[in-house]
């Protein structure tokens, strides 16, 4: 008996680890496809909210995303000057900048030319060298220098910018300071745009705000509605430089007011709610109060008034597109996308990926119209 007892026991201490190995491998088993169901389940979860935001874009007369560029992109011409100025020849870039055009558009032709001297000033060298008292060289000399400290400082927080990076910033605006004071005593008096050049001097250097107003004076009483300058004007007066939230909007109103219909100043005000929601933390509800929708009226009567040729006329379609999306006006920011064609402007470059975020908001945008019209028919 004692044997047969001893054997058992025996028996059951030899099985005991092949029947754990056992239901160890069935509670595997059962873990794994559990886990396998919970997959499945969450890709089905994904491709019905992936089939919910998808659109056609051809049926509400927009492009594929792939075939969207972000604004900025250089046209024929000035591509040919850029690409002259990288094999050293100025005489090209000359030609491009001698449009007889309006001051804003000079100062907008000049920033991707100044932005390359800010990497490589070898052909501005040799164009100030053999013509030193070239009003326009000297112009995208100090435009250069603005950029050049811009580099250096990066677009980081000041927290995050070294002692060493501030230095050097300051070193090169204090460099661009003089040379814009060169560029004032070259141009022709009339010439707003060597005042303009130092509105962005004025706030990396901290300029005092009485200091700027009579900066201001100076281009105001050369080109009272300088679009460049107004846009430039509204980050110093914003709060994260050297203003505040009253001293941006009474800005940018004051300049709306006196503006005549379709100078395209008036969507400026929505890039000052942005910067006071951003600044403050709103939530996008905020978009959706009474004094953004009346800025949205205006900034839209702005647009209608606006000569279609107008250089800055995708910037305005690009935050009443953003604004109108935000503040649930649909249908009216859908015609905003699709007169955008393949372009994405601002404020959509300011985020990390353009495309995507601009698409987002598109597919919101599409989606709120059909819906809208669905409900009216």
């Amino acid at each position: 008996m004692i044997g047969i007892i001893v054997f058992a026991v025996v028996g059951l201490v030899l099985l005991f680890p092949v029947v754990m190995t056992r239901l160890a491998k069935r509670k595997l088993a059962q873990l794994e496809r559990a886990k396998a169901t919970i997959a499945r389940h969450e890709d089905r979860l994904a491709e019905e909210e992936r089939a919910k935001n998808t659109i056609v874009p051809a049926d509400h007369g927009l492009l594929l995303g792939k075939d969207l560029v972000l604004d900025g992109a250089p046209e024929p011409e000035e591509a040919a000057a850029l690409e002259a100025a990288k094999a050293g020849d100025w005489r090209p870039a000359a030609a491009y900048l001698a449009v007889d055009a309006s001051a804003d558009v000079r100062c907008r032709r000049q920033r991707a030319l100044a932005l390359l001297a800010a990497e490589d000033d070898t052909w501005l060298r040799a164009w100030r060298t053999e013509r030193p008292e070239d009003p326009t060289a000297a112009l995208v000399h100090t435009d250069a220098l603005v950029f050049l400290a811009w580099n250096i400082r990066s677009s980081a927080g000041a927290d995050q910018v070294s002692a060493e990076q501030f230095r050097g910033f300051h070193r090169v605006l204090l460099e661009a300071e003089e040379a814009a004071a060169e560029a004032v005593a070259l141009a022709p008096e009339d010439d707003p745009n060597p005042w303009v050049d130092q509105i962005s001097i004025a706030m990396g250097l901290n300029w005092s705000n009485d200091r700027f107003r009579q900066l201001w004076a100076e281009v105001t009483a050369r080109d009272p509605h300088h679009w460049a300058a107004h846009n430039r004007a509204l980050q110093y007066w914003c709060a994260k430089w050297h203003g505040s939230h009253e001293l941006m909007h009474r800005f940018i109103d004051e300049a709306i007011a006196a503006a005549p219909a379709g100078s395209l100043l008036a969507p400026m005000k929505l890039e000052a709610y942005y910067e006071q929601f951003r600044r403050d933390g709103e939530k996008l509800t905020a978009w959706e109060r009474p004094e953004v929708g009346a800025a949205l009226d205006a900034a839209l009567a702005d647009l209608a008034a606006a000569d279609p040729e107008h250089p800055r006329i995708r910037y305005a379609r690009g935050w009443l597109a953003f604004a109108l999306t935000r503040a649930e006006r649909p249908t009216e920011a859908l015609e905003q996308y699709q007169a955008l064609g393949r372009y994405i402007p601002q404020p959509f470059t300011n985020y990390n990926d353009p495309r995507q975020f601009f698409v987002d908001l598109r597919i919101a945008a599409v989606q709120g119209a059909v819906a809208a019209a669905r409900q009216n028919a």
